[in-house]
């Protein structure tokens, strides 16, 4: 437990950006699992949306430093990936 009155307000700091992160956590977790989801209907319209808006929210939550940017990346990378083939073998 937090002696100091410094260490107590490093706690709720701590505390409230543990709750964003969190919560920025689940809505990327959320974007990537629609996209995985509408890859799976071969909806090449919808999955085109899908993607953009998880390439959108990981880009979002890089740029708050709740994920490397690399992480980023390489997310945004296979997601692009699984669409295009996907979008293949649709055709």
């Amino acid at each position: 437990m937090a002696n100091t009155k410094s260490a107590e307000k490093r706690n709720r700091q701590a505390q409230k950006r543990r709750a964003r992160n969190v919560n920025v956590r689940t809505t990327v977790k959320d974007a990537v699992k629609s996209l995985r989801d509408t890859l799976t209907t071969k909806d090449a319209a919808k999955s085109g949306d899908a993607l953009k808006a998880a390439t959108r929210t990981i880009n979002k939550a890089a740029s708050k430093g709740v994920i490397h940017k690399r992480a980023a990346s390489r997310r945004i990378s296979r997601l692009a990936k699984a669409a295009n083939r996907a979008k293949a073998a649709a055709k």
